[in-house]
């Protein structure tokens, strides 16, 4: 008589089972009220943390504008070498990374 080797053992389907239907019979919650529970809990809105008023704070910031010798990806948005372009569409270039 062959013997199947792939097939599951007895003993496994049988834990396989009696797993599957512990989880089955769970209470889980339902997922429309663990929702309702999360809007209920979100109070953080209104809170203010100690010391993050900032409203006095100035920013200062260089702005280095553009070269001629770079362009702004239309895919990813960051400022790459001409070397990094790839493809050009119009006036919008796309870099190596985007087009991979």
């Amino acid at each position: 008589m062959a013997t199947d080797y792939d097939e599951v053992r007895p003993d496994v389907a049988e834990a396989r089972k009696a797993s599957l239907d512990a989880v089955k019979s769970a209470n889980a919650p339902d997922a429309k009220s663990v929702v309702r529970e999360l809007d209920e809990a979100d109070h953080t809105d209104g809170m203010d943390l100690p010391g993050a008023d900032l409203s006095n704070e100035e920013l200062t910031v260089t702005v280095i504008p553009q070269k001629d010798d770079e362009f702004i990806c239309g895919s990813c948005f960051l400022i790459r070498h001409r070397s990094q372009l790839v493809r050009e569409e119009g006036n919008v270039g796309f870099c190596v990374e985007c087009e991979g």
